[in-house]
């Protein structure tokens, strides 16, 4: 499979809008999601044995998403992808709340 489709997979059983890039619904709580860089990660022979994806997945909402930040996490792990880092921001212009979690994925 596809990295977005193993992605909106992984986050399907949350039941909030999830989609790639940008959302152009009227849900106030969503998550859109992005890679953000794609490198080798172990190289043999001058080939690439493994390669990473990195992902951002961006969890935006009006309210406390403390508990969904939990269950995003736990579905992101169970399909196989490590966490790197995690960061809240608050946007002023739009008076949102936004998660901005980071992770990482290799393939061989």
């Amino acid at each position: 499979m596809s990295l977005n489709k193993d992605i909106l997979m992984a986050l399907s059983p949350l039941n909030i809008p999830v989609a790639f890039q940008t959302y152009s619904g009227k849900a106030e709580t969503y998550i859109t999601f992005f890679t953000y860089l794609e490198k080798a990660e172990l190289h043999a022979d001058d080939e690439e044995e493994v390669g990473g994806q990195y992902i951002q997945i961006d969890l935006w909402s009006k309210e406390d998403y403390t508990d969904l930040v939990k269950q995003v996490h736990k579905q992101m792990k169970e399909a196989g992808f490590i966490k790197l880092n995690f960061y809240d921001l608050y946007e002023k212009d739009t008076k949102v709340y936004h998660k901005v979690m980071r992770y990482r994925r290799e393939e061989k």
